[in-house]
């Protein structure tokens, strides 16, 4: 078992009655992070299928997975934020639960966080061979237009779920609903660069979709004014350096030979 204090990735799952996808993508989950000291975090947010009861069935060999249960459900970006928040580890995996993500772009992700070193929040995929209708790629690729010419965050598709941070910035970053779709602009916000890695999007195995991708067009819009609002309001952070007693003093004797 992992020893938490050993843990540097904590994968973190949002699902909602997603019961046929858990294992199999678990088991990819594990595969892929094989070579990595890693946990895995689901966060079941009310679900009313078999979800909890087949997490607890794997949950009971796997001691690396461990899982939350939102009494209701509460929206994907709670989900993730609860998930971050009970994180062990200082560097956080996300995916969908769906298995579209394919959990083997996992460790280039985090490749690429580390190449670009500290100075980087965020390693976000971006999706090739996207599986979704035609309605939802149509909504997707509107939505990501508008929000790439108003925020100028550099990414083509900040929908996608496969995203690998820093888990101290994202606490930095305001919290509100939709947050996760928002992530490049607001990592840059913060003063920290993105890094981009293709990945390839796959078919749901089983079920239907539980969370819309800007389904309701002027709920993203006013999402979109309010991140546009955060980043015009913006101001560089002040670097703060503690005075230590010894300072404090020699401060004080320069006043005194004045």
């Amino acid at each position: 078992m992992t020893q938490p204090d050993s843990l540097r990735l904590s994968v973190v799952v949002p699902v909602k009655n997603e019961a046929g996808n858990i294992a199999p993508l678990v088991t990819e989950i594990e595969r892929a992070c094989a070579d990595l000291s890693f946990e895995v975090i689901y966060v079941d947010d009310g679900s009313s299928d078999a979800t909890p009861a087949i997490l607890d069935e794997v949950r009971a060999t796997r001691p690396w997975l461990r899982v939350l249960r939102h009494g209701a459900s509460a929206g994907q970006s709670a989900a993730v934020r609860s998930g971050v928040l009970a994180a062990r580890g200082a560097i956080i995996a996300t995916l969908d639960g769906d298995g579209q993500n394919d959990p083997a772009f996992i460790p280039s992700l985090l490749a690429a966080l580390d190449e670009a070193g500290e100075g980087a929040g965020l390693a976000q995929g971006q999706r090739r061979g996207r599986k979704d209708g035609r309605f939802k790629m149509l909504q997707s690729r509107i939505a990501n237009g508008v929000r790439g010419r108003i925020l100028k965050d550099s990414t083509r598709d900040t929908g996608c779920g496969l995203k690998v941070f820093r888990r101290h910035v994202y606490l930095r970053l305001p919290y509100f609903d939709a947050l996760h779709r928002f992530m490049p602009a607001l990592v840059f916000r913060e003063g920290y660069t993105v890094v981009h890695r293709d990945v390839i999007d796959r078919p749901r195995l089983t079920g239907t979709s539980n969370y819309g991708m800007f389904d309701r067009l002027w709920v993203g819009l006013l999402d979109l004014a309010g991140v546009w609002w955060l980043i015009r309001r913006k101001r560089a952070t002040p670097r703060a350096v503690e005075v230590t007693a010894p300072q404090a003093e020699a401060v004080r004797d320069e006043d005194v030979g004045c």
